[in-house]
């Protein structure tokens, strides 16, 4: 693993080291709540800086990669667990 010595304090530790070291320190201080809510604000922000052009091609993108990756099997399982889940859900209104 390449080191990353620029403005590296602690010249034994790789600025991926000491993300994966403060990742963990911060999950261990602060709960799912905290998580919550920085991914709602972050999802804001995104929101109120972003137009619908931008989420069609990040959509767009991601049902292409996840067309890649996946094959028939896969869209006939979710396909039914939707369908189960809309069924379920229209009985449940009754």
């Amino acid at each position: 693993m390449a080191r990353n010595n620029k403005n590296n304090k602690n010249n034994n530790m790789s600025m991926e080291e000491r993300g994966r070291k403060g990742g963990e320190a911060t999950a261990r201080s602060h709960d799912r709540d905290f998580y919550e809510e920085i991914g709602r604000k972050g999802g804001e922000a995104t929101a109120n800086s972003h137009d619908e052009d931008f989420y069609e091609e990040i959509g767009r993108k991601g049902g292409e990669a996840t067309a890649r990756s996946h094959d028939k099997d896969f869209y006939e399982e979710i396909g039914r667990k939707g369908g189960n889940a809309r069924q379920n859900n229209n009985n449940n209104n009754k």
